[in-house]
Order: C-alpha cells, then sequence, then structure tokens
C-alpha cells in the first residue's frame, strides 16, 4: 500500500489514463465543486470529442474513482490548458503536480514545445504549482474572472519544454 493511497482512504497508488467521454459526468461534477462556474457534462462530451483536445485523469488506483483532471487544447507546437481540478477531498496531497506532470509530457511527445494557460491571480496554490513545473507570468487580464465576490485579475503563464 503507498503513503498516498493511505492518504487518500482507498489504499491504492493514484492511477493516471486518458480521459473518455464516458468520464464527463464525473469531470463537470469535479469542475463544479472547483470553480465559481463550472462546466456541464455536454460540455466536457463536446470539448473530449474534438481532435485538438487532450485530456488526463487521475484515479484511486486502475479502477477507483477520478480524484482530478486536466484538459488542453492543443495545435502543435502549441497547448493551452484550459482546465485542471482535483475533488476536494483529494486536495493537498500532490496529485496536481504528478496530474500535470504526466499532462505536459505527453504533450511533448506529441509535438508541443510551448503551453499556455490563464489561472485566477488569487489562486496561490496554482500559481506555486505553475511556478514549480516552469510557467512564467507573461502577461495579466484585468477584471477577467467572475467570482463569488465581484471579479479577479487572471494571470497568463507560459512554459517552453
Amino acid at each position: 500500500m503507498s503513503l498516498l493511497g493511505t492518504l487518500l482512504g482507498g489504499g491504492k497508488a493514484p492511477h493516471l489514463r486518458d480521459a473518455r467521454a464516458s468520464d464527463s459526468v464525473d469531470l463537470a461534477r469535479i469542475h463544479a465543486a472547483s470553480f465559481h462556474r463550472g462546466w456541464g457534462a455536454d460540455e466536457f462530451e463536446r470539448l473530449l470529442a474534438e481532435r485538438a483536445a487532450h485530456a488526463h485523469v487521475i484515479c484511486d488506483g486502475p479502477d477507483g474513482a477520478i480524484l482530478g483532471f486536466v484538459l488542453s487544447h492543443v495545435v502543435v507546437p502549441e497547448g493551452e490548458i484550459l482546465t485542471i481540478a482535483i475533488t476536494p477531498r483529494a486536495r493537498g496531497k500532490g496529485l496536481s503536480g504528478k496530474l500535470l506532470s504526466h499532462h505536459l509530457g505527453r504533450l511533448a511527445a506529441r509535438g508541443v514545445t510551448t503551453s499556455h494557460l490563464e489561472v485566477e491571480a488569487g489562486n496561490t496554490a496554482a500559481l506555486a504549482l505553475y511556478r514549480r513545473l516552469g510557467y512564467g507570468e507573461t502577461g495579466r487580464r484585468k477584471a477577467y474572472y467572475q467570482t463569488a465576490d465581484g471579479t479577479c485579475d487572471a494571470v497568463v503563464m507560459r512554459r517552453d519544454f
């Protein structure tokens, strides 16, 4: 039994795999628990059906529940992370770093040499993760995100592989 598996209560090491259309309901549930405006299952089905979409999930073992996901839009040589989310119960355990590292490795194998993303300026955990993985700030979009308290700037980031 892995330490991470014990921390998650499932007793299994996390498992990474490509996201499937059949995951759409779970992705929508996780997204809704993570963002002010969650995307619906129909939006995830449509996105995952697009040729340019590349998504991965991290699960509680090979047949376990989805704990998080990442979704990018790719037009080689560039990719843009559209969203990444981890279930509330699995946050703070290093899963997002493992998931994002896996995802970026898969994108690099497809010929991606640059990854872009936008993140809420107040999301310190996400900003720290992206900086640890080599992203740097390239700009800001003022009042870009709607939040429960009004608006928040978006930090635009880039990573070259």
